[in-house]
């Protein structure tokens, strides 16, 4: 395989292509149980660690996207809480569970709420400890993570359990095992990641789904308008306040 823009193009688009046409069944799955959520006046949270943070900024605080989803993070411990700087600079912390349950005490989470939580390996301890604990409080979960990496890799959670065997709705973003897709054989490991690339694509297709089913109920779809349209911020303000306190800024 060659390494170049055109090879990555090709390689990237053949994976979006086989995640729309294996997951949309799981996408409109999603899309019924989120919107239920929201229609029930719920709130969508948000949680992945490292690049799958991406995931949660590709669907909450920007244009065309649907304001009652709130971004939980494990800088919420030092942004909402009391931690120093240089616990999420150390990589062992989205590896530790307990820091699942600190992030979940600087947000307000209700009965009426759901969780999406992405990871393309989907094993950290932080991760599938906040799966458990959503589930363990009785929310629905969505799921969005790369089958083929999670099945070849143990889980660092201490019950041994991975990501994809949580949720409610399970949601294959199609990346190989490592991420990167391009290889030769002067290079030592792959090159170029493309999770992100899938995970933008199934969190919009996950939008339009919960987008369509709210109109089809008739029941309001409270949409951001981008900050830089006049009249925006008005606009966008008075949607937020409905949510007060549940959703991030």
């Amino acid at each position: 395989m060659s390494v170049s823009a055109g090879a990555f193009y090709a390689e990237a688009l053949a994976r979006v292509n086989r995640m729309y046409f294996t997951q949309a069944e799981q996408i409109t799955a999603a899309g019924k149980l989120l919107a239920g959520v929201i229609g029930n006046g719920g709130v969508v949270h948000l949680f992945g660690t490292g690049h799958s943070a991406a995931f949660a900024m590709e669907m909450a605080n920007r244009a065309g996207g649907l304001v009652p989803m709130d971004v939980v993070a494990l800088a919420d411990i030092c942004t909402r809480g009391s931690e120093p700087w240089r616990v999420i600079a150390d990589p062992a912390t989205e590896r530790d569970p307990q820091f699942a349950h600190r992030v979940l005490a600087t947000h307000k989470i209700a009965p009426q709420d759901g969780f999406i939580i992405s990871s393309n390996s989907g094993r950290n301890g932080s991760t599938v400890e906040m799966a458990l604990e959503v589930k363990r409080r009785g929310l629905p979960l969505v799921v969005v993570t790369s089958l083929e990496h999670s099945r070849r890799v143990t889980s660092r959670h201490p019950g041994g359990k991975r990501l994809f065997e949580i949720g409610d709705v399970v949601i294959d973003n199609c990346g190989p095992y490592g991420d990167a897709l391009l290889t030769d054989e002067r290079l030592e490991a792959a090159v170029c990641s493309v999770s992100s690339i899938t995970g933008a694509f199934i969190a919009q297709m996950m939008t339009a789904e919960i987008v369509r089913l709210l109109l089809a109920e008739q029941k309001p779809v409270p949409v951001l308008i981008s900050a830089n349209v006049d009249g925006a911020d008005e606009h966008n303000r008075m949607l937020r306040d409905v949510y007060a306190g549940r959703i991030s800024d």
